[in-house]
């Protein structure tokens, strides 16, 4: 049984300490592949660090997250772009994280909004996939991503915790929802809200150190503990854990081909 982890941040500072075995501690839960999504500019050395030396467990994303859009956010785009255009040999997997974030305060919003629709447009232009981040900010994320869909834009919309609503109009934009440690929350209500979403447009996520599941909530979360995961979601969809790996695992593989 493989599991993939399509959203870990396991180059942070929080895993200096024991990365090797936090990846050993994956390897052996059955995680056989992470992906890597961007920050900003202060952790794009350590993201691609940890890619080149783990090249076949790690697979690199790149973008400008929302939280990072300050007033130089046109300069962290221009690298954005140029680790883009330079890359050689496996392109990046996907354009990531972007989107938007208004949970802590809106002082950004427009720069936000021009930030996620120019690297929409990069991603159209470079035939990536996106990993979308979007925290009180749901309906504007999807009505931005529209026409950018109609146009050929795949990707997914990481750590969904929203509504049966929100997630069949993502369905019907052709992107996946990522599912995370949320699913293992009881007061979260993400079983109900995944009631009628086929497993074929679900992928699995730590979103590692954060958002650990039960019964390591509030803990460091790392991708061993996608089985947790795994296991919720096989509940909530009444199957086995092993038909989850298998269908996610595929979903995952078929979106960020391009870094197979």
């Amino acid at each position: 049984m493989q599991l993939i982890d399509t959203h870990s941040h396991l180059y942070g500072p929080e895993f200096s300490e024991d990365r090797s075995v936090v990846l050993h501690r994956a390897q052996k839960a059955g995680v056989g592949r992470i992906y890597l999504p961007a920050i900003d500019s202060e952790t794009h050395a350590d993201l691609l660090a940890l890619e080149a030396q783990y090249p076949d467990a790690c697979r690199a994303m790149m973008g400008l997250h929302p939280c990072y859009v300050k007033e130089n956010y046109r300069q962290e785009l221009d690298l954005v772009r140029q680790y883009l255009d330079q890359r050689t040999g496996r392109p990046f997997a996907a354009i990531g994280e972007i989107g938007l974030d208004h949970y802590w305060d809106k002082t950004h919003a427009a720069e936000q909004v021009v930030a996620f629709t120019t690297q929409m447009e990069w991603a159209l232009e470079k035939n990536l996939p996106i990993a979308i981040h979007t925290r009180n900010a749901m309906q504007e994320t999807i009505d931005l991503v529209k026409p950018f869909a109609k146009k050929g834009l795949r990707g997914v919309f990481h750590c969904f915790s929203g509504s049966a609503e929100s997630a069949q109009q993502i369905v019907q934009l052709g992107f996946l929802l990522g599912i995370g440690g949320v699913i293992t929350y009881k007061n979260a209500g993400l079983p109900a809200a995944l009631k009628d979403i086929d497993l074929a447009h679900l992928v699995l996520e730590t979103d590692a150190p954060y958002l650990a599941p039960v019964p390591f909530r509030g803990k460091r979360n790392e991708p061993a503990y996608l089985r947790n995961i795994a296991d919720a979601l096989a509940q909530a969809k009444s199957t086995t854990v092993l038909e989850i790996a298998a269908q996610t695992s595929a979903n995952a593989l078929k979106l960020f081909a391009a870094s197979a």
